[in-house]
């Protein structure tokens, strides 16, 4: 028997109860999207096959080699302005042997060429200022390619993942074509060649994402260090110039004391002589005695 039409009416959901259904509609397919992608990025993960351990290695490397750089690549392991200050102060004192100490305490690129070349002007000090200055030239030469050679690891890494990613996409195709060779069902070959496809793609995809960032910044710390090398190499020249300062003094002092020596040594040689004569007064008839 039909119901009356007011019976179904009253049966029909009202228009805030079909909002609130849509909506609770509505968010249980996103929870179910957001499970789904999930579950799918891990089981992408794990259709990557075994090339996707040393990715994961290479990845965990770069991760590292970022933080190490960033935290140990800046302006005061190069060269600071303190730095400067104390070893312009000594070297205008002379104070070379203390000038050394600071240096070994000091964990700077520009203290270590600074010690290596007042150590050898103070072991050495009869050389030619040409000599310790080439000497602080290849000190700082040294100093700069260890800086270069640092982050040359992370374009190592940035190099050797894509082309591991690409090995693992050579694996899959290989892996994906003996399947199909080997399977008698027809339907199955369009299955296995896709799932081998997808393998190969994801290894490509991995290898990429983990090159493409340790590029980008290895091009960063690149132009960090070349910063730093310019820097490194006027502050050397600043050192060098100070030095060669006090070579020159040095020169003059000495050019001034020597003809007041060789005064000094002929009154002192004159003096005793006429003390000796003093002593021993010669005989008439003896031969002259010497000096």
């Amino acid at each position: 028997m039909p119901q009356p039409a007011s019976a179904q009416q009253a049966n029909e959901p009202t228009t805030s109860e079909r909002i609130e259904l849509a909506t609770d509609q509505a968010k249980q397919k996103d929870k179910a999207a957001a499970e789904a992608t999930v579950v799918s990025l891990r089981d992408i993960l794990k259709k990557g096959g075994f090339m996707m351990y040393p990715l994961a290695a290479l990845s965990f490397v770069a991760v590292l080699l970022i933080i190490f750089y960033t935290l140990t690549i800046r302006q005061n392991a190069v060269v600071s302005d303190h730095f400067m200050d104390e070893a312009e102060s000594m070297i205008r004192k002379q104070d070379y042997l203390g000038l050394i100490a600071y240096c070994n305490r000091s964990n700077q690129a520009v203290a270590r060429v600074t010690q290596k070349t007042l150590d050898f002007a103070t072991r050495n000090p009869k050389a030619r200022f040409t000599e310790v200055r080439e000497l602080a030239e290849a000190e700082g030469s040294r100093q700069a390619s260890l800086m270069g050679q640092r982050i040359s690891y992370l374009m190592d890494v940035g190099s050797v993942a894509p082309m591991v990613g690409l090995l693992g996409t050579v694996l899959g195709m290989i892996k994906s074509f003996n399947e199909i060779g080997s399977s008698t069902f027809a339907g199955a070959k369009q299955v296995e060649l896709a799932g081998g496809v997808s393998e190969a793609l994801i290894t490509t995809a991995s290898g990429l994402v983990i090159g493409i960032p340790a590029l980008i910044f290895y091009s960063i710390f690149k132009g960090r260090v070349a910063k730093f090398i310019s820097e490194l190499e006027a502050a050397s020249t600043h050192i060098v110039a100070l030095l060669a300062v006090q070579y020159s003094d040095a020169r003059e002092r000495a050019a001034e004391w020597a003809p007041e020596a060789r005064g000094a040594g002929i009154r002192s040689t004159a003096t005793r002589r006429s003390r000796r004569d003093d002593e021993f007064p010669q005989d008439p008839h003896d031969e002259p005695r010497g000096i």
